[in-house]
């Protein structure tokens, strides 16, 4: 069963909760959109799909993707590359002329760039996708190479740029920076209101329960944070 979870990003207050009947973008896109323009959001906050970015996009909405989770992939990604360049098995960067040295510099300099994301760095970003931009594709069929997943690697963090780093630059319409770069409230709002794990392990009986006793969960909550008492709420 796929949840979709609809969240303020700056309040952490839910806005729905629903049932999805997938994850592409032309059915997130259904979901989401007359909830965009319901409460006239400007911003979409998410994780790094894909799919999000092209909701973004066709609403005609600017996006900021979350910093932690660009921020962890990446990390991962250096180590491993950095690892393999280390092992000087994969000999794929002699044919665009990048040395190992120059590839693990590279490689320091995006983990870098990645964790202070300042966004006068994207055009740096792009002279270092440049000296990779000519990585082969291999054929059909064979494992990509470490020049190719480096060209890729460097294309997309390039690409993502405005986004991840929309937060620094975006303010309200009174002025105020109120993005932090994460996604934290609706992870914290997924984690809190539908990670019910007791009645997880036992499971519902029906999936309209699942949204039922998730939705009454998150109203709990809302209500809660703007300082009602449990008490006064139930009655």
């Amino acid at each position: 069963m796929t949840v979709g979870i609809a969240v303020d990003a700056v309040n952490g207050m839910v806005w729905s909760i629903d049932e999805l009947p997938g994850e592409d973008a032309e059915q997130l896109q259904a979901w989401l959109e007359p909830i965009l323009d319901a409460i006239d959001a400007d911003v979409v906050v998410s994780d790094d799909a894909d799919a999000f970015k092209k909701v973004s996009d066709e609403t005609g909405r600017a996006q900021q993707v979350c910093k932690s989770h660009v921020g962890r992939n990446t990390d991962a990604l250096v180590a491993e590359l950095s690892a393999m360049i280390s092992t000087g098995q994969d000999h794929s960067l002699d044919a665009i002329g990048v040395t190992p040295e120059q590839a693990l510099d590279d490689l320091a300099s995006l983990k870098e760039m990645i964790h202070s994301r300042r966004p006068e760095d994207q055009s740096r970003l792009e002279k270092i996708y440049l000296q990779y931009a000519n990585a082969r594709k291999p054929g059909k069929g064979k494992k990509y190479d470490l020049a190719y997943r480096m060209r890729n690697l460097f294309m997309d963090r390039w690409n993502l740029w405005p986004r991840l780093t929309f937060y620094r630059t975006w303010k309200d319409e009174y002025g105020y920076e109120i993005l932090d770069g994460t996604n934290n409230h609706c992870e914290r709002a997924i984690g809190w209101w539908i990670k019910e794990r007791y009645r997880s392990m036992r499971g519902y009986k029906q999936e309209q329960s699942a949204l039922d006793v998730s939705r009454l969960i998150a109203f709990a909550g809302n209500n809660l944070s703007r300082g009602l008492r449990l008490a006064d709420l139930m009655a």
